[in-house]
Parts: C-alpha cells; structure tokens; sequence
C-alpha cells in the first residue's frame, strides 16, 4: 500500500522507536485494540504515561519520551483509537467510548502509580482517569488540555476548527498549534486533512458536548500533585479555558504560562518540556531536582 507523506514518517519514527527499546504493544479494549508505546526506563522516577490530543499520535511524544527515559522507570505512551497504530474503532467513538478505552489500557499496561501527563484532548482523559483513578496517579500533568466547559459559542467555536474538509483548512489548524509553525509542516496538511476525515476523529467531534467533561466540583477535589503548562502562544484554545481552569483545580495546584510553548510544546520545545516534566515528576515523590 503507498504511504502518504504523514503515514511515511509516521512509520519511519516508529521505527526509529522500536530500535530505541520502546516496544509497540497491543491491548484489546472494548472500542479495537489500541497500540502503545512501553520502555523500560533508567532512573527512579514514577512509571510515566503521556496521552496525546485529538487527530495527533503517541509518536509525536518520541523526542520528550527519549528524554524523560534516563529519568523515570518506564514509559507509557498509548495511541487513541483511529489514530496512530491503533485499529479502527469497533464502535462508535463517543466521549464515552474513548474515555473507556483508555482507561482499559491504562488499566491493562499500567499496574505500578504513576506521573500521568494529557496534552489537548489527552489532558481532558488524564482529568477524568485521575478523578477515577485518584489513588493510581501519584502526578497529574496537563499541557493545554481541552478540558474546559468553556460558553457554548467558543465550545462550537472549537469543534469547528476540527472539521477540515481541505488542506487549506488544514494549514490554518497547523498555523494555530506552535509558537512558530515549523517549516515543513505546511507539506503535511493533506495528510492532517485525511487524518481529521476519519470516522474515529469525526464521531468524537460530532458527539462530544460540554457535559462531557469533568464537572468543575470534581476538579477541586483532586489529590495528587497538579501541573498545568499553558503556554504564552496557545491560539488554539480560548483564553477563558485557562482562566476556568484557575477557578476549579485545586489550590495545590501549579499553573504556569511558559514563552514560547504553543498549543503542542512537545514540537516546539520537546527538550524543555521534558525537563519540566521531569522536575514535576521529582517534586511529586519528594525529590526536588532530577538534571535533564
């Protein structure tokens, strides 16, 4: 089968991957079977498990999981159903569907507590799996999640953004996810747009509400250490998710606005995203300073 231009280096890094000692494995949950990344880590730090956002995949995560991997004792990261390696979905992928996916993976690949870091759609599954799973998650990182109950006009707003229909479209939605687009994203649009087509990233934005998301009670009753990065050119989101997110988590809480992180900081910056983790990570168990 020819591979467009996206799925080539998709598979290329996979590659590059699996060479590297992290191992592609395979769960069956009730929605298909889900692909993840596994990797015996080398250092003392929590088990780490990143979940990636809407129409991206585990692989984008491969420069900031190189980097955490001397630190931390093993890394997690699972491919969403319909992306990545993961099969097509067996059923309709509703919020719902997909939050039970992964909780089933997670659940299947992760018996150890661990630091569990969301990005985007991924923030809002490490939200909710934290809320389930309170005693399982011993740090709860979010970058830029899309976990807000925002009004109905930015929620719409929002959804909308999702729907590309053309690469046109799609360069737009890349234009709006990095502090500086990197050059040769515009070259990946068509297959951006034929990633947003599919039937598992369409159910999700055609069935997902505001109710679908943690309610704003439970947010403040969360436990665990919490980092919240919300970088200074996030354009994707709206600025009243962050200021919602300051009103509802908890006042352990750890908030900050980081320059030049964008909507997807592991492109922009993998290196120093990786070390915030890894300090986030330290300070969870007691340890303050883990050099990168």
């Amino acid at each position: 089968m020819k591979l467009g231009l996206l799925s080539a280096v998709e598979h290329g890094a996979r590659f590059v991957l699996n060479r590297l000692g992290f191992a592609s494995r395979t769960v069956s949950t009730t929605a298909g079977r889900l692909h993840a990344y596994d990797a015996e880590g080398r250092g003392a730090l929590p088990t780490t498990v990143l979940l990636h956002g809407l129409g991206s995949t585990a692989t984008s995560f491969g420069p900031v999981l190189s980097r955490i991997r001397p630190h931390a004792r093993r890394l997690v990261a699972p491919d969403l159903p319909g992306h990545g390696f993961s099969g097509m979905p067996t059923v309709r992928l509703t919020p719902e569907a997909l939050f039970g996916a992964v909780r089933e993976t997670l659940d299947a690949l992760v018996t150890e507590p661990m630091v569990l870091v969301g990005s985007s759609l991924g923030g809002a599954l490490a939200l909710r799996y934290a809320l389930e799973r309170p005693e399982r998650v011993v740090g709860l990182a979010l970058v830029s999640p899309a976990a807000a109950r925002t009004s109905a006009s930015e929620w719409n707003e929002l959804r909308g953004t999702f729907k590309i229909e053309s690469a046109a479209e799609a360069r737009r939605l890349l234009a709006r996810l990095y502090h500086r687009t990197p050059w040769y994203l515009p070259a990946f649009a068509s297959g951006l747009r034929d990633v947003m087509q599919r039937a598992a990233v369409r159910d999700v934005v055609g069935t997902a509400t505001l109710e679908d998301l943690p309610a704003p009670d439970s947010l403040g009753e969360l436990p665990m250490p919490i980092l919240l990065l919300w970088g200074q050119s996030e354009r994707l989101l709206p600025r009243s998710a962050l200021a919602y997110l300051r009103r509802h988590l908890p006042g352990h809480a750890v908030i900050e606005e980081p320059e030049g992180f964008g909507h997807c900081p592991h492109i922009d910056d993998p290196a120093r995203l990786a070390a915030r983790l890894v300090e986030f990570a330290g300070a969870s168990v007691g340890n303050a300073k883990f050099p990168i």
